[in-house]
């Protein structure tokens, strides 16, 4: 071999080879094991079952109208977080960031307090128009949009940070307001990032479980998403489980597939 295809920085340390392959097998052993141990010739019967249909079908419109409101109010937020100077703004970012930390069944219990039908809003609300949220196909979006608005949010303001702000200043000077710099300029310049970032929120929306389950119960065909689904299936039939997780999967890996180019790295610098 020519000492000029050498790498210069000669090969890899075995202490950092070592820990890396450990951390690839410790992440795809196990999703290996579960399409191994899949009930393959079983799998067209338990992808055909009325239960799956219908939770697949819950997380996927729950999921994408919940994404939907995460456009409409992290979007103005991400902007107001990557543009405006403003006392205070560090403390908001850290509020937006909270609901990524928290455990699942805590931002349930939250969201119970706050929107429940004796909760600070809920009850009210409750008393106003007869409508409550919990136990209803409008609780899961609330819950879904409270865990992935800031996944969107954090996105699509790194987004914003990207775009150069001298774009907004020249498109100033000539005479345009804010909003049409907003809507002409810094969007247009995001909006790859946006997508990835929407994305991105849909995916954490369709593998929520632990607030959609506290705060709405699993009701059939109403509450009751793919991982609620999955949770209580594996409980009597680890088959089904099984199917119903790869199905899971394979969404997964259609939304990295997806995001190739935003996370993954651009086709030029792929070798």
């Amino acid at each position: 071999m020519s000492t000029s295809l050498k790498d210069p920085l000669g090969g890899p340390p075995a202490l950092l080879m070592v820990p890396a392959v450990v951390a690839v097998l410790l992440l795809v052993v196990p999703l290996a094991a579960m399409v191994a141990a899949t009930d393959w010739p079983g799998l067209p019967a338990q992808l055909r079952t009325e239960p799956l249909r219908e939770a697949l079908w819950l997380s996927i419109l729950t999921s994408t109208i919940a994404v939907a409101f995460c456009l409409v109010l992290g979007l103005p937020l991400a902007w107001v977080l990557a543009r405006l100077e403003f006392r205070g703004r560090t403390l908001l970012r850290a509020l937006v960031t909270v609901p990524l930390v928290l455990p699942p069944v805590v931002a349930g219990v939250a969201l119970r307090t706050a929107f429940g039908r004796t909760g600070v809003l809920g009850e009210p609300l409750l008393d106003l128009t007869g409508f409550g949220f919990p136990f209803t196909t409008w609780g899961v979006v609330l819950a879904h949009v409270f865990v992935s608005l800031p996944f969107v949010v954090i996105s699509i303001e790194g987004a914003f940070r990207s775009a150069d702000p001298e774009y907004d200043v020249a498109a100033a000077t000539l005479g345009a307001t804010r909003w049409t710099t907003f809507r002409r300029v810094t969007v247009p310049l995001a909006l790859p990032g946006i997508a990835a970032g929407l994305v991105l929120g849909w995916a954490r929306s369709l593998g929520e479980f632990g607030a959609t389950i506290t705060f709405n119960g699993n009701y059939p065909g109403v509450t009751q998403t793919m991982p609620n689904l999955i949770y209580v299936t594996r409980q009597s039939d680890e088959d089904a489980a099984l199917a119903l997780s790869l199905v899971m999967l394979i969404v997964s890996v259609g939304v990295l597939l997806a995001l190739r180019d935003r996370w993954l790295g651009t086709p030029g610098a792929r070798t």
